[in-house]
């Protein structure tokens, strides 16, 4: 499916303002930033916070459950009530866009454009057509075209997300990702570099790399000397203003020596892994299709400790997948025993229309699932409680990336990407800064700090 021209509408006002509401993962993230930048690029300008914007962008996510159906309900809010020269103009981007492109044009009249995770860089030139009045639809796929139509990186935070690698060749049996975002690709080494020094030059100090497989990444290098992200991870770390290096989401099995030595040699590559796993149980991960097994992953995350013993783990889990007995889900329960993850992040499965485990026999019960959900989070809740209240007594940098709600305080991330709040006066801290700080209390999803001392770059 590429590109869809639905019926015209009167033409109308150029839109003014604008918002993007991102859903979803850290790329859909990084994508809605790019899609502001085109769009301020256009004459556009952000609505402040609380003011209804003339266009809003609905960057879609399509992992979660009823998305679609979320994504319906939010267009229905925004024009409940509201005449065509009142109500906003609508696009539909992101991952729903590119699986269901021709149905939201057909449901929902009142979407002016719909594009694919691949073809937002035409947003501009779709704006310009749903102006006139004409309902466009872009869900062509091409290689990684978009990259090179994008423009200059803006400062947007002293943390920024960089997407190094699109797209997945894994075809897990619950995941539309191959279907809506494509396969595997990783944008060219120089490019990466050259925008990581723009990142930084514009104000950021922290950049995580971002890939559906992320240490899937591959190229050559300016030289001509093949790289995988290791490489690159070791470049960008020259960079002298740039502090902190952070990348999600990987694969147990793109995992390379180079990446684990790299956690142990690159200072400004933090001590924080998001791997998901999914299950415990190696019957439950070939039925998946994931390839690996839960004693490779183990041993995979006893290399990463060993190069760095301070490394926090994060995972991905999906409970009640079709066939998943009592006893498999036991297995999962034993991993997490195991690891002690410091936050993990668990779901309970939904089938996806077009995914092979959407037709497998023996789906699980929701009650069912629901119970095994909550037994789960319950454990991880605990190790993630747990390794927050080691970190009391402990200093480490913070990274400030916004303000507190209460005046004179301050919040930003750990190494261990913790979120972190401390109390300062204006002359000591500010947004960007790098500073000391105590932990001196813990709770469940934060931890409390005081101000030691600023950390000079």
């Amino acid at each position: 499916m590429s590109k869809i021209t639905a019926p015209k509408t009167p033409p109308g006002q150029a839109p003014k303002t604008y918002r993007v509401k991102n859903f979803g993962c850290q790329m859909n993230v990084y994508d809605g930033e790019r899609m502001g930048e085109m769009l301020d690029g256009q004459g556009l300008s952000a609505a402040p916070e609380g003011e209804d914007a003339d266009l809003v962008v609905l960057n879609t996510c399509h992992i979660r459950e009823r998305a679609a159906e979320k994504i319906y309900s939010d267009i229905g809010r925004m024009t409940k009530g509201k005449t065509q020269e009142k109500a906003p103009m609508i696009a539909v981007a992101g991952c729903v866009a590119q699986a269901e492109g021709e149905e939201i044009m057909k449901r929902a009249p009142s979407v002016s454009m719909v594009v694919g995770p691949q073809a937002y860089h035409r947003l501009p030139d779709m704006l310009g057509k749903a102006v006139q009045g004409e309902r466009v639809a872009d869900t062509d796929m091409p290689a990684i075209a978009k990259f090179a139509a994008l423009p200059a990186r803006k400062r947007r935070s002293p943390t920024a997300f960089l997407t190094v690698q699109e797209g997945c060749d894994k075809f897990c049996t619950y995941c539309v990702v191959p279907y809506t975002r494509g396969a595997e690709i990783s944008r060219p080494f120089d490019d990466l570099v050259a925008e990581a020094h723009t990142l930084v030059e514009t104000g950021a100090r922290e950049i995580t790399l971002l890939g559906q497989n992320v240490n899937a990444w591959s190229g050559p290098d300016g030289a001509g000397a093949h790289q995988g992200l290791d490489g690159l991870i070791r470049e960008i770390a020259k960079i002298p203003e740039l502090q902190r290096i952070r990348y999600m989401t990987s694969h147990p099995n793109d995992f390379t020596p180079g990446l684990i030595a790299a956690h142990a040699e690159v200072d400004k590559l933090m001590p924080y892994l998001h791997l998901p796993v999914q299950a415990g149980s190696d019957r439950v991960l070939k039925a998946m299709n994931r390839n690996h097994t839960a004693g490779g992953y183990l041993r995979l995350l006893e290399q990463m400790r060993e190069a760095r013993p301070d490394m926090a783990l994060s995972g991905d889990f999906i409970v009640g997948f079709p066939g998943e007995t009592e006893a498999e889900f036991e297995e999962t329960l034993q991993l997490v025993d195991e690891v002690r993850y410091a936050q993990a992040y668990s779901f309970k499965y939904s089938p996806r229309p077009g995914t092979p485990a959407a037709t497998m026999d023996n789906q699980i019960p929701i009650e069912v699932m629901d119970d095994r959900l909550q037994r789960l989070q319950a454990r991880i809740n605990r190790d993630q409680r747990a390794f927050n209240d080691a970190s009391i007594g402990k200093t480490c940098d913070v990274l400030i990336e916004r303000k507190g709600k209460h005046d004179g305080q301050w919040l930003g991330k750990s190494p261990w990407l913790q979120s972190v709040w401390f109390e300062a006066e204006p002359d000591q801290a500010a947004l960007g800064d790098m500073v000391r700080v105590e932990i001196a209390e813990a709770g469940p999803n934060s931890v409390q700090g005081v101000l030691r001392e600023t950390v000079a770059v």
